[in-house]
């Protein structure tokens, strides 16, 4: 959920701590539940395709799906990343799970010639352009 959220100005120190609003950031979608799980993506274009660079740090590629259907193109990911480690005197055990997507609609691709790539936490997508129907003209007889 998102909105638009008029400025205000407060006078108090307590209402803004290091610039940050920590009620709207407490009661917002993104804290404190966001553990940094969102994609982020560029988007170039030349002549003959889009290219999709989608960071997605931490995320296997066996866990990773891209899909195209009905002219959007589709990235998600599930996450479960366990961290363990053991001493003497300290026993630490942490975990994360989620999934995370995102959409993009996309027209006049060859789907045929998606190609995907993912290394080092960069997923790359290349959408080849569909040739442009060259229009039909045809002369019409008058009778």
């Amino acid at each position: 959920m998102f909105g638009l959220t008029p400025y205000r100005r407060s006078n108090t120190n307590l209402d803004n701590f290091w610039g940050r609003d920590l009620m709207a950031d407490f009661f917002s979608n993104s804290f404190p539940f966001d553990l940094g799980m969102d994609i982020r993506a560029d988007i170039k274009e030349n002549e003959k395709e889009f290219v999709v660079e989608a960071e997605m740090p931490g995320v296997k590629k066996e866990d990773v799906v891209v899909e195209l259907r009905d002219n959007t193109l589709s990235i998600s990911a599930q996450m479960n990343n366990e961290t363990n480690e053991e001493t003497d005197k300290f026993v630490r055990r942490e975990r994360r799970q989620g999934s995370i997507s995102r959409r993009f609609y996309v027209e006049n691709i060859d789907s045929a010639g998606v190609k995907a790539d993912y290394k080092d936490g960069i997923l790359k997508i290349v959408l080849p352009k569909a040739k442009p129907a060259e229009p039909e003209n045809y002369r019409i007889d008058i009778q």
